[in-house]
């Protein structure tokens, strides 16, 4: 018969052998991607909850309507407020027309975009992700349509459960068809954005609009439809960059929905007249994990999957009222207010930091930027692209002639008239493959980019001018309505000396 261990031995090898079948079950665990558990939040009332019904409305209304509104630029330009204008390269939004040689404007509107999520970050958290991100807006409207056909939290766990009826398929058809025509309508909103609106619908509505607006439409509404509705919450959690970087935009002094624990632990199951010495505030009743859209526990702290909803918030005060203890459990805090806690009460809030004065700041610096630039820029916008083969042509006389292509954009909503003329080469003279005569009148319409082709000619006297094979010329177009002029600097090319 074999002697026991001894007991320091044992106790070791218990120890290693736990640890290995720990290792073994990590491991069986341990995986990149984890099949979807179905999340079935429960409806909660409270401000927030409140805050989110109007967040969600007014920017759904605005999304929607957007494309409907209109907006008078004269005649022969679109009458829609907001619209690109892909088949004539253009993004009219209200006043401000901007053409493709303007992109950076978008890039512009973009950064101010960007650093304002990045100072809405750095002051409330994940906001965006709560209240205006569009996956939150409509896996919001998805949900409150799911919950209006099959029930609330608990009458949808147990038709999930439910073997397959005529009322249980009754109510997924109805769900899904709904969740159809939202996506339809989603896709159709978008595809208004790019078109005339009165003009594309009634095309829609007859059956004879441009395939490129089904397909789009049909891409829409099937993405958005898997996005809202199928997939909701792994999109946060697997696909979305921002919970993997938000955090170096934000920092302690940054508000948050926060799990106090200094009044909730320890927490334990509550019952009519137990008291509440020796005990925290939580009575364990988990509604904020029923109620959170991302079925996580606010009380285990911060997580990658919490999305700043603040309904739990709604669904603490909601269990706290019942039981007569103070709202505040759960809330919009700081870390720095939890950490120094026990130091004494603090529930102050630090707005002027050292990144919000720079994410301001940019702001400020490339929005008035933008705005300056769009008061300054010009009417009238001049190219010129000399010839490149030839580089020049050697006349019979002994003079020389260099062709250009000149392109003349008319920003304005008016026909215009220009006349082209170069200086810099003494003696220069142009002559128009298409008008006749020295000084033609150039007519460009309203909003359009008229190309010019001429030659700039010089006699054999006038070669003496020419400083080796390149010289600087500049080619100018005179508005003779205003004689306002535009400018540009090209060079007339020769033979080398």
């Amino acid at each position: 018969m074999n002697a026991p261990l001894p007991r320091t031995i044992r106790a070791e090898s218990e120890v290693v052998a736990r640890s290995d079948a720990h290792a073994t079950n990590s491991a069986q665990n341990r995986k990149s991607y984890v099949a979807r558990v179905p999340i079935y939040p429960k409806d909660v009332h409270g401000t927030f909850r409140k805050i989110k019904w109007a967040a969600m409305a007014v920017l759904l209304a605005i999304y929607y309507v957007t494309p409907w509104i209109r907006w008078s630029r004269g005649a022969g330009a679109p009458s829609q407020a907001v619209l690109v204008d892909l088949a004539h390269e253009r993004f009219y939004f209200f006043f401000v027309e901007i053409w493709p040689q303007e992109v950076y404007y978008i890039t512009g509107l973009l950064i101010v975009a960007a650093v304002g999520i990045f100072l809405a970050a750095a002051l409330f958290g994940r906001v965006w992700c709560g209240y205006a991100c569009p996956q939150t807006v409509w896996t919001d409207l998805f949900i409150f349509v799911e919950r209006m056909i099959e029930g609330d939290r608990g009458a949808r766990i147990r038709l999930a459960a439910a073997p397959l009826t005529a009322g249980k398929l009754a109510k997924r058809a109805s769900k899904h068809a709904i969740w159809l025509l939202i996506g339809a309508l989603t896709g159709g909103a978008w595809v208004f954005y790019f078109t005339d609106v009165p003009t594309l619908a009634a095309s829609l509505i007859h059956g004879n609009a441009p395939v490129a607006a089904y397909i789009f439409i049909g891409l829409f509404t099937f993405t958005t439809y898997c996005l809202g509705g199928l997939m909701r919450e792994q999109i946060c959690t697997y696909m979305c960059p921002w919970p993997r970087i938000q955090a170096a935009m934000t920092d302690d002094e940054a508000l948050s929905v926060i799990y106090r624990r200094d009044r909730g632990e320890p927490r334990s199951a509550y019952h009519k007249g137990d008291s509440w010495e020796n005990r925290g505030a939580c009575i364990d009743c988990h509604q904020c994990v029923a109620a959170c859209p991302m079925g996580i526990d606010i009380r285990d702290g911060a997580q990658l999957e919490c999305i700043q909803c603040a309904l739990c918030i709604d669904a603490c005060d909601e269990i706290m009222d019942r039981v007569g203890r103070p709202h505040g459990l759960i809330a919009y805090t700081t870390t720095a207010n939890l950490e120094n806690a026990t130091k004494g009460p603090r529930d102050g809030w630090r707005i002027i930091r050292p990144r919000t004065i720079l994410y301001s700041v940019l702001i400020v610096a490339v929005g008035g930027l933008m705005v300056w630039s769009l008061l300054n820029r010009a009417d009238t916008q001049l190219s010129v692209a000399p010839d490149r083969n030839p580089l020049f042509v050697m006349l019979s006389d002994g003079g020389l002639r260099d062709g250009y292509s000149v392109k003349i954009t008319n920003k304005l909503e008016a026909t215009r008239h220009f006349k082209i003329s170069v200086s810099g080469l003494d003696g220069a003279r142009l002559q128009f493959v298409e008008f006749d005569g020295q000084d033609p009148i150039i007519d460009v319409k309203p909003a359009e980019v008229r190309a010019v082709k001429f030659f700039v000619l010089i006699g054999p006297s006038e070669r003496k001018e020419l400083k080796g094979e390149s010289t600087p010329i500049t080619i100018t177009a005179t508005d003779t309505a205003t004689g306002r002029v535009t400018s540009r600097a090209t060079t007339f090319s020769g033979p080398a000396p």
